[in-house]
């Protein structure tokens, strides 16, 4: 009981705290459609760059100081999955010490026109973005699961009895009963956003409706709040030394983390790890490099077997073959916090060597 008292007493006495060496402004050229963050860290300016390549990669597709407009993607439908993508605000949060949560706040347009909100949590250790996952047990993520679910399942079932309750409903109470009903509840940590607070845990789910039944859903997303002190039970060491202040950071799994190096020993490249899915023997995952000189953003997409990774990288969509036309094929291992391994051209066959080191 003592060490639980003392852990506690550590991370909310000692390490929360706004990052005072961390200054945030506006991405330029700012605009009421343009409100991105941009981060300051002068005490490592690695970790600075780490955290606004990230960020610009991920949300604007644009690779820092490219010299073009940073917005111009997301406001002229050139974004892959989007018509456009407005950012109207950010905000900086309170956490612990070693955090930098930022939320932020905006429109977009695919189907439909929808606004949107998330939040990004960073490791000031290392400029890393934090996975759900990492912050628990292997053995302990299907219990924050299954405890994060039963309360968004209290929410819904508390609301429902609410409607039920009402007498002669009207055909609009009638619908929101069936999407209730029906409530998807099966949230896994890898699709729940979340973010760090003073002295908890917020867990962001998703809303029960779709796009066509939002106007009916008066729950929306599903906030569930968990303090730390509930949570220290599950905490893998990765959590225990970032939230206690410590300035050791743990290895973590490669999700979203940076590489530098070359291709054939001369070409400089950064390639940003983006999206796993699937099972843990066998993981797909999404990926962009660029050419360090020239800074255009080319994809890639493979699979992770244990330590080796396959990639593919495509050229262009064939109308006549209803497919993808590949350029290159990768080959590689994961050797620590690198990668080792060969590109080939999939025209003449020729094999380039590669190497990659985690920023």
């Amino acid at each position: 009981m003592k060490r639980k008292i003392l852990f506690f007493l550590l991370i909310s006495g000692l390490s929360f705290s706004q990052q005072k060496n961390v200054k945030i402004s506006d991405l330029q050229p700012k605009s009421e459609d343009a409100v991105f963050p941009v981060i300051s860290y002068p005490q490592n300016s690695l970790i600075e760059k780490k955290i606004n390549t990230f960020l610009q990669v991920n949300e604007l597709e644009y690779v820092p100081d490219s010299g073009t407009n940073p917005f111009k993607k997301t406001s002229s439908a050139t974004i892959a999955s989007t018509n456009y993508l407005y950012f109207y605000s950010w905000e900086k949060l309170e956490t612990p010490k070693n955090i930098l949560s930022i939320s932020m706040e905006g429109e977009a347009s695919g189907a439909y026109p929808e606004g949107f909100s998330k939040s990004y949590n960073f490791d000031l250790r290392t400029g890393n973005l934090i996975n759900c996952q990492d912050l628990f047990k292997p053995g302990a993520v299907k219990t924050i699961e299954n405890i994060i679910n039963q309360k968004v399942k209290k929410r819904v079932d508390d609301f429902l009895v609410q409607l039920q309750a009402e007498k002669d409903p009207d055909v609009e109470v009638q619908d929101q009963i069936a999407m209730y009903e029906d409530c998807f509840m099966e949230h896994t940590l890898r699709y729940i956003e979340f973010f760090f607070g003073k002295d908890q845990l917020t867990f962001v789910a998703g809303r029960c409706s779709n796009h066509a039944m939002r106007a009916l859903d008066d729950l929306g997303r599903h906030t569930i709040e968990i303090p730390y002190k509930d949570l220290e039970k599950y905490w893998s060491p990765y959590a225990k030394n970032l939230l206690s202040g410590s300035e050791k950071p743990d290895a973590t799994g490669i999700q979203y983390k940076l590489f530098k190096g070359k291709i054939d020993h001369k070409y400089p490249i950064t390639v940003l790890i983006r999206y796993l899915y699937g099972d843990h023997d066998k993981t797909s995952f999404s990926a962009v490099y660029w050419y360090d000189k020239n800074k255009k953003l080319i994809e890639w997409n493979g699979k992770l077997n244990g330590s080796h990774i396959s990639i593919t990288e495509n050229d262009y969509y064939s109308e006549d073959t209803n497919q993808w036309m590949p350029k290159a094929l990768i080959e590689a291992d994961m050797k620590g916090n690198k990668m080792v391994g060969t590109w080939q051209d999939y025209k003449t066959k020729k094999y380039l060597n590669l190497e990659l080191e985690e920023l």
